[in-house]
């Protein structure tokens, strides 16, 4: 943890599972939550639910993407509804998702129960209520060898329209780096660098535990060497991050949020200059084999795989006045300012 301190107390920077928890919530850390003081911009929230259970919210002064963990989900919210087919967990597939604006009410329900991330930022303007098909999420490879990860951009400025909210998930095969070579997003500095808070949300398949290291950038900055295991969260307001190391022989995942005052919503890093060189040799490796751990599903106007689904596009209706209850392929690119991480 940084020694920096904000209104007389430390932001904490490393927050293990469970240490956040409130109510349905396992994890809720909010964009301007005074319990976090300079905390301002991004929150990450991961809601369970029981089987046929639901959950309601007001947006506040935020946009939300409501993105199945494991399990599938209905969606009401401004005078919109919607249905989550979701995924069995982050390892198996890409999930649909759902936009909610600031300054409504949003409703979550699960006929089989579930887990779902919230992923948020503070906002100006009031977008529509929107759905985020699977097909439509670009799904990247970055780097090669030993830094290869799989990047899933379901909310990646430049690929889905949001205000302020930046978000991606990362999937990196046992043993390997990601967020690698270490970069920041400090500083405005216009065409090169944005500011951005961050929040990294953390899950390993069968379980055990990786590594986060964040590194000061400034005098006082953020410095983090977090172990993490599922469930864990790191905030990082400035600094260096990466690596991120996943355990031999077990898939992390994370789940980047992101989010700043910049006039512009972009994500522009600067890489750490004593480890910016590995980019240099990547040509020369393959990327590694274990990638794509899957791809984005066909579309409803590609070929009919051998057990199709249903129309995984769905369009909005209008919400029902109950509480609903709801019963690998190649990369594709992402937007230039996305392929870096």
């Amino acid at each position: 943890m940084s020694s920096d301190e904000t209104g007389g107390r430390p932001l904490e920077r490393y927050v293990p599972a469970g240490s956040a928890a409130d109510g349905p919530y396992a994890l809720r850390i909010d964009p301007g939550d005074p319990a976090r003081p300079g905390w301002e911009h991004t929150g990450v929230r991961i809601l369970e639910l029981p089987p046929g259970g639901s959950h309601s919210f007001p947006t506040g002064d935020a946009e939300w993407i409501v993105l199945p963990l494991a399990g599938s989900c209905t969606v009401a919210a401004d005078g919109a509804f919607f249905e989550l087919l979701g995924r069995e967990n982050v390892f198996s597939g890409v999930s649909d998702f759902a936009y909610v604006p600031r300054d409504t009410r949003a409703q979550i329900a699960s006929g089989a129960g579930g887990r779902f991330a919230l992923a948020g930022a503070k906002c100006e303007r009031r977008l529509p209520a929107r759905y985020g098909p699977a097909p439509e999420v670009p799904v990247e490879l970055r780097g090669t060898g030993n830094c290869s990860r799989q990047v899933n951009n379901f909310a990646a400025a430049g690929v889905f329209d949001c205000d302020r909210l930046i978000a991606v998930e990362v999937l990196t095969p046992g043993g390997n780096w990601s967020s690698y070579p270490p970069h920041k997003h400090d500083e405005y500095r216009p065409g090169s660098e944005s500011v951005l808070e961050e929040i990294y949300y953390f899950e390993i398949d069968g379980g055990g535990l990786g590594y986060q290291r964040v590194s000061p950038s400034r005098a006082g900055g953020t410095d983090v060497l977090a172990e993490v295991r599922g469930g864990d969260a790191v905030l990082i307001p400035d600094g260096w991050h990466g690596p991120s190391i996943a355990p031999p022989g077990r898939t992390m995942y994370y789940l980047n949020v992101m989010a700043g005052p910049g006039p512009e919503r972009e994500w522009l890093i600067c890489d750490h200059p004593d480890h910016a060189w590995i980019r240099g040799i990547w040509p020369e490796q393959p990327v590694d084999a274990r990638l794509p751990l899957y791809g984005a599903p066909p579309g409803p106007t590609a070929p009919a795989g051998p057990s199709p689904g249903p129309d995984p596009s769905p369009a909005p209706r209008p919400a029902p006045p109950a509480d609903p209850v709801s019963p690998s392929a190649t990369a594709a690119p992402s937007a230039p300012e996305e392929g870096r991480r």
